[in-house]
């Protein structure tokens, strides 16, 4: 029975941890950027997208399917950080604790 109680009492520290960590995702920002740094992406850890920024050098007509291209291409890499940041706060909530592949706690 205390093991249940020390099970039950290691899983609310674990779930106050979670909670802490997804509010630090939520205020932890990453910048993606593509063309050379013309197109940036901020965004959260958790991906939501917080600002664009066009140099103005990319806003002609006959240019648009290149800054269409460069803006995925931003997105793309700011997620890919926002997914490594991501998984190293669950490396360190899990103490490095092996999880099986495709499972998202956040």
């Amino acid at each position: 029975m205390r093991d249940l109680m020390g099970m039950m009492k290691q899983a609310k520290e674990l779930q106050g941890r979670m909670q802490q960590v997804q509010e630090e995702l939520e205020n932890t920002e990453v910048d993606g950027a593509s063309g050379g740094g013309l197109v940036t992406v901020r965004v959260s850890a958790k991906g939501a997208t917080k600002a664009v920024r066009i140099d103005p050098s990319l806003m002609k007509p006959e240019e648009v399917e290149i800054l269409e291209d460069l803006i995925v291409a931003a997105l793309s890499d700011a997620r890919a950080k926002a997914e490594k940041v991501m998984a190293e706060k669950m490396q360190e909530l899990t103490g490095g604790l092996p999880l099986p592949p495709g499972l998202k706690l956040f």
